[in-house]
């Protein structure tokens, strides 16, 4: 009966310290921006090549 007791503390420790580190990262911003991420991968290419048609106008302007 006494290894239930000790089983029932443990459990409740590692919860509150679950709990604790949950909260630490709520106030530190982890979670704020949960769209963007997912919508970035799918825009990418199109991020790299406006990325390089900039820097070859860029390149263009500097020659003339």
């Amino acid at each position: 009966m006494s290894v239930i007791y000790m089983l029932i503390s443990i459990s409740i420790v590692v919860a509150v310290f679950f709990l604790y580190a949950f909260i630490k990262a709520v106030r530190g911003g982890q979670y704020d921006d949960d769209y963007t991420p997912s919508v970035r991968m799918l825009f990418d290419d199109e991020l790299i090549k406006e990325t390089k048609k900039n820097q070859i106008n860029i390149t263009e302007e500097k020659q003339v």
